[in-house]
């Protein structure tokens, strides 16, 4: 897993970066080592918003790309809920390429020919 850190209207010390460098390494586990994920700090500097720091990733995967943006009073609280949503969408997108079978039209299941068994009849058997 490739990542990628960027910061727009603030610069996170260089502990919340490790900090946010070592939570998501746990998905490194589950993606491909060429993925790409782009984690973007930011932060609102109006005083009447709470959650004012924000943190967005975008996980470049093969097929859809996974998003999720996780608001809250501090950086690395904003981290750990991004991680979980993190993990719950790549188990998913996993789950949807390894596991369901592929899919047909349940007229094309249902509509196959029974298999006939096939019986090897000695010579003396067989019909003239």
């Amino acid at each position: 897993m490739q990542l990628k850190l960027t910061a727009r209207h603030d610069n996170p010390s260089e502990a919340t970066r490790k900090y946010a460098e070592a939570k998501l390494s746990k998905l490194d586990r589950r993606l491909h080592d060429l993925t790409l994920v782009e984690v973007t700090f930011s932060r609102e500097h109006n005083p009447s918003i709470a959650d004012d720091h924000t943190v967005d990733a975008v996980v470049h995967a093969k097929g859809p790309n996974l998003v999720a943006r996780e608001s809250a009073p501090t950086y690395e609280v904003a981290i750990d809920r991004l991680v979980d949503k993190l993990e719950r969408q790549v188990e998913r997108y996993r789950d949807k390429r390894t596991v369901e079978t592929r899919r047909r039209s349940q007229s094309e299941a249902s509509a196959a020919p029974p298999v006939e068994e096939l019986v090897d009849l000695r010579p003396e058997e067989r019909p003239a």
